[in-house]
């Protein structure tokens, strides 16, 4: 995989994602549609894709303060069903920020960069991953749940956005 090539793609598919969410009611991304613990809601997973890449770039891989510690709404953020009431413009100014960090940190990404273990802690205990395997981590979680979006909002009577990657591709 190519990290920065992913990326890119994924940049240019959330661009298309936000312009979508941004005229869609507020009713329906608060809306309680999923069960469960974690997600009620489109705006708790608008909120679970960049903090799952902010924790993971700026907590594991480079092991400094996370973007949502700048953002005072979102100090101590956790997963789970609590953004409903979120206006969405805080969310994704949120997800702006975490892109733009993303971004810088590929602009120095060298394949010594993405081949350098780093050591996480979870529920197994220590382990070790490459950079490059936790990046794809992050980019194929992002696709997962913005798929999820997707259906959610088809399920809302809202026309998602055709984020294949084909969609995005250069004719040749």
């Amino acid at each position: 995989m190519n990290v920065p090539d992913t990326s890119a793609y994924l940049r240019r598919a959330r661009r298309d994602l936000w312009a979508t969410l941004e005229t869609t009611p507020d009713d329906v991304l608060s809306q309680a549609v999923l069960p469960g613990e974690r997600f009620h809601c489109i705006k708790d997973l608008i909120l679970h894709i960049p903090a799952v890449e902010d924790s993971w770039l700026h907590e594991d891989i480079l092991r400094d303060t996370p973007v949502w510690e700048g953002v005072p709404s979102l100090v101590g953020a956790k997963d789970g069903p609590h953004y409903a009431a979120f206006p969405l413009g805080t969310l994704l100014d949120y997800w702006r920020r975490v892109q733009a960090s993303t971004l810088a940190y590929l602009g120095t990404l060298t394949p010594e960069e993405e081949a350098r273990l780093v050591t996480v802690s979870g529920s197994k205990g220590e382990e070790r991953f490459t950079v490059h395997g936790l990046l794809w981590h992050v980019m194929v979680h992002e696709m997962r749940h913005t798929a999820q979006i997707g259906v959610l909002l088809r399920q809302a009577g809202i026309k998602p956005p055709f984020l294949d990657l084909l969609n995005y591709l250069p004719t040749v």
